[in-house]
Formats: C-alpha cells, structure tokens, sequence
C-alpha cells in the first residue's frame, strides 16, 4: 500500500527571536541596523520554501515510481489479457489495486505539502516592510543621486565607492524606481530611471517587461517638463512597436498639434524665434555654472557640495593653526598620566576631535543596548513644540540613561572629565542608527529665540553645546557638515567631536547650524549627549559681550 510521510521539520523555532525584535518595529527603511533582522529572516523563509520543495520533490518521486511500476505492469499484461488474468493472484491484485491502491494514489496527489510553508509565511507577512517602506527606500535612491551627483546608470551597475557587495538592478528595479518618482509627480526622476529601464531592454536584458509600457511613461514624462520635440520622438518609436497603442495615437496628434502651435507663434514672433534657434545649437553643451560666490548660494546647495567633499572653506592660513596634542583638561586626575588625543577639526565654531575615545567592546554594548528600543526619530516642531516625524530626517534613535547599565555612567563620566561641564542635567545618551540614504537636513541644537518653549519640559535651559560619537566607519557619505562656515568632519569610529552651541553670553551661535550628510554606502551608528546650560554657571562662566 501507498503511503506518504515526508514530514517538514520545526523550523518554526527559528524565527522566534526574529518575529520578536521584530514585532515591535516599522519604518524598516530608516535604519539598517534593524534591516538586518529582515536578512535573517528572509533567510529562514528560504530554508522553509527549500523543505517544501524536498516534499514535493519527495511526493512527486513517489508517484514517479508508482506509474513506471503500472507502466511495465500494464505492458506486460495488455498483451494477453485472458492469459495474465487466469494467474489467481495477478486478478486478486488488480481488484486490490483499483479498489485501494489508486485510491491511496488520489490522497497523495491531493495531499498539501504548502501547509507548513504558508502558514510561515502568513506568520511573517505581518512583520515585512510595507509599501511606505519600499517607497522610502526608492526616495532614498534618488535623494542619494542629487545629492552625489549619481546618474542612474551607476547606480543600476552597483558601481559605488566603497562597495564590498555589488548589485546590479533588473529593468523591473529601475522601472519601479521611475514608477515611485512618477506617483510622487517627479517626471525629472521618472524620465532618468524608465531611460535606464529602456536602456538596459536595448541591451538585450532579459525582461517581463516590455519597451511599450516604459516608452508610454518615458514620453509623457518628457513632456511633463515640457520638451514636447522629444516626447514625440519617443511616442513615434512606441507606435513602431505597437501601432494600435491608442493613448500613444492620441499622445502623437496632441503633441503635434502643440509643435504646430509653437511654431505658428514663433513666426509671428522672430525675436523669440530667435532665441529658440539659438537654444537649439546649444542645449547638448553643459553650460558652465556661474561663477557664485558660496555665500549665495542656497543653503541646500551648499549642504549637498559639502556632502560630496566640494566647497570647504578652510584656508591654508587658516589651516596652519589647527594643531594636534594630548589632552588632560586642567590636569584632570584621570588623565594626567593617559592624556587623550585631541585634533581641531575647525576654528569658527571651534570644533574639536577626541580620538580613540570610545572602544570597540564599548561601542557594541551600546549598540546591543539600544537596538531593541530604536524608533523613528523626531523632530520638535517649531510651532507646537509637538515631537514628530520628518522627510528630512531618516533615522532611528534610542535613549540610554547612566541607571541601566554602568557603561553608560562611564561614557557620561568620561564626557564630563573632558569637557568639564556637568552631566546631571544634561539629556540622556541618544543613540542613532541611520537608514537607507540617512540624513539629517541642516538643523540647530539650540533653540532659537522665536522658539522659547523649546526645552521647557526639561527646566534645564538650552543646550549649551553636542558632544558626538562616531562609533561605525562610514564607507561613503554620512559627514556632518556646517553649511554656513564651509566645515565638514567625516564619520571615523572610535572618535568623538564637541562643539559650544551658545556663546558664553548665552546667546545662540549660529554657525554652529550643521546636517548629517545622506549615507551612500555603509551603516551608521552614533550617539550624542545634549549638554544643558543649568549647573554650568561656575564651569563656564557667562561673557559680557553677545557673541563672547
């Protein structure tokens, strides 16, 4: 008799402790280090989906074996019928056969192996990223393109600095890319990446996709900004391909319609005729960009040069009087004899660098700390003082404070021996993991006068200066950068960098405004401690001048 027993085994037990780090987070995109549970378990679905595959591999094999055995039965008995029938025991078995056997057979055919596999997955589908995720991490690739001046080809390639594992995206990657941009009414992102989509379907990529559904996007995308010549190059070509496509057609007569127009105005214009000719001989050249002093530009801009290293202000004059030395801040005890490593990173707002500060042991024990308690991190909105989300800054953050684990009274220790100020009423150890494409648009740590309210919870003053750790390297990207002076300091694990973010007088210094740069390739991990004013009045006596 037939019997069938393949069994998958328990890997059920192996995703719990993924479910359960898990269960609790959302917005995947705006940190890697929890992506990484999402590697782990995607893994155990792989593992889970193989199982099923060897049971219906086993279930099949069965079956294999039970027709060739009916097979060369049958041939030998088709050939005398009445001959084979009249042995007992061959009619005994053929009614055993018909009666039990084939019945068996049906309950292995029918049998569901996909039980265990789907029921996993069902189980996990609750704690997968969501379409918010996907469409975050898309922005993030475009946001990751502007910022450095990435074309889409390079990206497509995996042809980034720094990389260790290369990935090429398929034309469905680049035309979902160019889809997101496209809903996000982006027709200048959506043109570059349904061009790429088309580019590689012309380099003969094997796709589901055809050069139909791209050229449709492409072309209206192209007309979006409002070069209509090109659109209809795009939908005649799309017309080639598919002659009946009926929103082309009707695309092919409008666009010509609006050329006819244009061109009738242009005659009855022939300065602006003009002009248009002279557009025409030039549009394929790059202009040269203006000579614009950095001063004017906008302060974007800025960011974005500074991120991609371009721009820095610091003169070699300038340059000549930042210096190195060992540090022990007024023989403090702990470091007369083991004085730190201290660097000047800027001179206006000074800013300096703490070198092999923290250790490794340390920096893996605050991130065990805090992975668990990683949320979104926010921003206080100005208005409402209310905490909340934003575009413009991708992260997660966690707050450790100095009762939970004696490390992190030693790390609140160590900051107050060096800096001098007092830590009692400081804010807690903010650790922060940044996404896919993190960032942190330019900010202040101070409030601002227009914003009174802002640390009134706290009753602790304002944050009088930022204390950084970088405790991961960053393989491209992610520097904290100063638009307003021109400063950038890059991402070196180990190593910390503090700043003053009030004058002496209490007054707010302004260039201290600064941003985390869009991580390209990497992972991110720092944490900061937000210094308060209250308790540092013998510390850091106040100036009698505003900007003292």
């Amino acid at each position: 008799m037939l019997s069938f027993g393949a069994k998958l085994p328990c890997w059920c037990f192996l995703l719990l402790s993924c479910l359960q780090s898990l269960s609790a987070h959302k917005e995947f995109f705006t940190s890697i280090g929890q992506m990484t549970d999402l590697l782990y378990t995607e893994k155990d679905l792989v593992t889970s989906l193989k199982d099923y595959i060897q049971a219906e591999e086993n279930k099949l094999e069965q079956i294999k074996k039970w027709a060739d055995k009916l097979d060369s039965l049958t041939a030998i008995a088709t050939q005398d019928p009445e001959g084979f029938l009249g042995h007992p025991v061959n009619a005994f078995k053929l009614m055993k056969r018909l009666n039990t056997e084939w019945g068996d057979l049906e309950s292995l055919v029918l049998s569901d192996t996909t039980d265990g596999f789907i029921s996993n997955l069902t189980i996990q589908r609750q704690y997968f990223p969501t379409d918010d995720d996907q469409t975050g991490a898309a922005k993030a690739l475009l946001r990751l393109q502007d910022t450095y001046r990435l074309d889409a080809n390079t990206i497509s390639t995996g042809d980034l600095p720094g990389v260790k594992h290369k990935t090429h995206m398929t034309v469905e990657d680049c035309y979902e890319l160019g889809k997101i941009a496209y809903s996000d009414v982006d027709y200048y992102h959506t043109e570059l990446w349904m061009a790429q989509a088309l580019k590689q379907l012309n380099e003969g990529e094997e796709s589901t996709l055809d050069k139909v559904t791209v050229l449709d996007y492409l072309s209206y995308a192209i007309y979006q900004q409002g070069e209509i010549e090109r659109a209809l190059e795009y939908t005649e070509v799309l017309l080639e391909l598919d002659p009946e496509h009926q929103r082309a057609k009707g695309n092919k007569k409008y666009f010509e319609f609006q050329l006819e127009k244009q061109k009738k105005a242009a005659e009855d214009n022939p300065e602006k005729q003009a002009q248009n000719a002279q557009r025409k001989r030039e549009p394929t050249e790059k202009k040269k960009p203006k000579k614009v002093s950095h001063p004017l530009l906008p302060e974007r801009k800025k960011y974005e040069m500074l991120c991609r290293g371009e721009g820095i202000k610091m003169t070699p004059r300038r340059q000549s009087r930042l210096f190195c030395r060992y540090y022990d801040n007024n023989h403090n005890p702990k470091y007369v004899l083991a004085p730190v490593k201290q660097q000047d990173e800027w001179d206006r707002p000074y800013i300096v660098r703490y070198l092999d500060i923290i250790s490794d042991k340390e920096i893996e024990k605050v991130k065990q700390l805090a992975k668990p308690r990683l949320r979104r991190a926010t921003i206080s909105n100005p208005i409402t003082g209310v905490l909340e989300t934003a575009s413009y800054r991708i992260s997660k953050s966690a707050w450790l404070t100095g009762y939970e684990d004696p490390l992190i009274e030693k790390i609140n220790q160590r900051i107050e021996d060096l800096t001098g100020l007092e830590m009692d009423t400081a804010e807690e150890l903010q650790v922060a993991n940044y996404g896919v494409g993190g960032q942190y648009e330019p900010h202040f740590d101070f409030g601002r006068k227009d914003e009174p309210d802002a640390f009134k919870e706290l009753g602790t003053g304002n944050r009088i200066a930022t204390w950084l750790f970088y405790m991961s390297d960053v393989s491209a990207g992610g520097a904290t950068v100063f638009p307003d002076v021109g400063a950038a300091v890059w991402p070196q694990k180990g190593t910390a960098v503090f700043w003053y973010n009030l004058f002496p007088s209490g007054e707010g210094d302004y260039s201290t405004r600064h941003a985390a740069c869009p991580v390209l390739v990497g992972n991110k991990w720092v944490s900061n401690k937000w210094i308060h004013e209250r308790g540092q009045e013998w510390r850091r006596p106040c100036g009698l001048n505003e900007t003292e």
